[in-house]
This record gives structure tokens, C-alpha cells and sequence, in this order.
């Protein structure tokens, strides 16, 4: 199975929680031009700040371990370079800039710098900006709500496709069966990744 397969079926699965301009990438049936392909280039530096930033969306527990041991910050600008146009890669790392600008204006610190609580408190100010654009249409932190959704999108599918995500996060059984839609979970139980 190619990548963009195995990613297709992860965002069938996630459903909702994912949303309609990453779903659209993935479903669509072309293949990005060689030319748009790594139209924006991310350093190590950034890949580090998109694994510190998964992480708090997919952060480690005692049973499995979080997005930055699943290796996000190396898989969401690789997926942002090979899977999505260049008008998209520009605003996603002009908003990913917009990020590290909103750290130093909140907190005074890169985002590497901050606190978990910092993080959490960014993320959710993130997410609140995102539902205030959704409602009103505002060209205002257009390319930062447009990082934050498809960087959590990105997570969401880069992290239960990962091993860890279908083998720790999820229980997983290497030949299941038949498929029963509407089994019964105990409390506490994890969600099946096949």
C-alpha cells in the first residue's frame, strides 16, 4: 500500500476530526507537479518546534507514547512539501511564522522555550482564533489559523498511522478477523486501529 493509501484510510477513520482542506489533499486524485514539490524547505530547528507542537496535541501517557516519539516533526513538513500546492505550503510557513512571532509577543520566548503550560495555553488561544475566523471570515491571521488546522490535521493522521499510534495508542490485532462495526468496548478499553 503507498503512503497517500494509508493515509486516505486513517482520515476515513478519524472522520470529523479532520478537516475538510486536509481531507480534500489526500482524496484528491492528482499527483503534485515536481515543481511545487518542496516549494517551502523547513530546518531541523523547525522540525523540532513541529514535534514540541504535536506533542501537546498528542502528548505521552502510560500506555503509549506521544507524537514526538511517532516522529511528527519530521513527517508534517514531509507531507506539507509532498503532498500539498505551493499556494498551500506558503501559508501554511508564513502562519507557522506567525506562530513563533505569537510566542515572542505572548511569552517573550521562542516557542521551543516554552512551557507545556505555555504550549497548552498558545494551543488553545490557536484553536479559539480558529473558530472566531471560521464564524466571521476574517482575513485577519488567515495564514496562522490555516498552520494550526493543518498542523493538527497533519498530527492527527501522522501520529495513528504511525506504529505507535495503531500498536500502543490503539489495540491492534495483526489478523482480526471478521469486522464487527458495533462491538462493545469495556471502560477504559482503547479503540481498534484495524
Amino acid at each position: 500500500m503507498h503512503r497517500r493509501e494509508a493515509l486516505k484510510n486513517v482520515a476515513f477513520l478519524l472522520g470529523g476530526a479532520i478537516s475538510a482542506s486536509t481531507m480534500g489533499v489526500l482524496f484528491e486524485s492528482f499527483t503534485l507537479p515536481e515543481n511545487e514539490k518542496n516549494f517551502v524547505s523547513f530546518s531541523v530547528q523547525d522540525q523540532k518546534i513541529f514535534a514540541e507542537f504535536a506533542d501537546i496535541i498528542v502528548p505521552t501517557t502510560k500506555s503509549s507514547a506521544g507524537a514526538k516519539a511517532a516522529g511528527l516533526g519530521k513527517f508534517i513538513p514531509m507531507m506539507m512539501q509532498d503532498c500539498y500546492p505551493k499556494e498551500m505550503q506558503t501559508s501554511f510557513a508564513r502562519g507557522f511564522k506567525q506562530l513563533q512571532d505569537k510566542s515572542m509577543q505572548d511569552y517573550k520566548k521562542n516557542y521551543v522555550s516554552l512551557t507545556v503550560p505555555e504550549r497548552t495555553k498558545l494551543m488553545v488561544d490557536l484553536r479559539l482564533m480558529s473558530i472566531a475566523q471560521k464564524d466571521t471570515k476574517s482575513e485577519e491571521n488567515k495564514d496562522l489559523v490555516y498552520f494550526f488546522v493543518t498542523a493538527r490535521d497533519l498530527t492527527l493522521l501522522g501520529y495513528y498511522s504511525s506504529e505507535i499510534g495503531c500498536t500502543k495508542a490503539r489495540e491492534y490485532v495483526l489478523v482480526p478477523g471478521r469486522f464487527d462495526g458495533n462491538t462493545k468496548l469495556k471502560p477504559g478499553q482503547k479503540s481498534w486501529a484495524t
